[in-house]
């Protein structure tokens, strides 16, 4: 029984684009012998996308694992300059407290700190459910905030589809030398942007 168990398995191994090389060692470092020559079936495909890393990023991971969609600071700047976000389309929500809200955030951003939103949910979620997309943003990095307000909008039926976290958050994009605005939203994204 052994012996067909091991037939199945060296003939699945054979047809399996993602099969093992029985003559590659892969517990390097006990012998000296040289790595096999990669197969044909070994070598990735060229990307022809240069900034893509080979390493997982944990941020994309951690927000594919809680079911969110990514935004990188390009998409993100697209979005803000695109006419839609001046006719409520697209929404940015800022999911920092309000002292950091104040001190600044992105233009037309609007405050929903995720763990008092009883304070702005009934002004964000009516805008949430009208516009076509939503960014939502915090810090930015290992904060989680964005996250944590991305799931409450969820939640609140907001559509996943239409749904982004903003990784990068508020400092990335301040680091960026973009608009950014003080005090309360300014509706207008002109009078107190800097």
């Amino acid at each position: 029984m052994a012996i067909v168990g091991l037939g199945v398995a060296l003939a699945a191994n054979g047809f399996s684009t993602r099969g093992l090389t029985l003559s590659r060692n892969y517990f390097p470092g006990g012998t000296n012998s040289a790595p096999a020559a990669p197969t044909r079936q070994q070598v990735a495909p060229v990307s022809l996308v240069t900034n893509e890393s080979s390493e997982a990023d944990p941020l994309s991971e951690r927000l594919r694992e809680k079911g969110l969609q990514e935004m990188k600071r390009p998409e993100a700047e697209i979005l803000f300059h695109d006419p839609r976000a001046k006719d409520g389309r697209i929404a940015f929500v800022d999911a920092r407290d309000e002292e950091h809200y104040q001190e600044g955030h992105i233009p037309g951003a609007y405050e929903l700190d995720p763990y008092h939103p009883e304070k702005e949910l009934g002004n964000v979620l009516p805008v949430c459910q009208a516009a076509e997309e939503v960014v939502v943003y915090c810090t930015g990095g290992e904060c989680e905030d964005g996250d944590t307000a991305a799931i409450l909008l969820r939640n609140a039926r907001i559509p996943s589809k239409k749904l982004f976290v903003y990784g990068g958050g508020f400092a990335e994009w301040s680091d960026g030398r973009l608009p950014i605005e003080t005090g309360a939203r300014n509706s207008g994204m002109t009078n107190n942007a800097k």
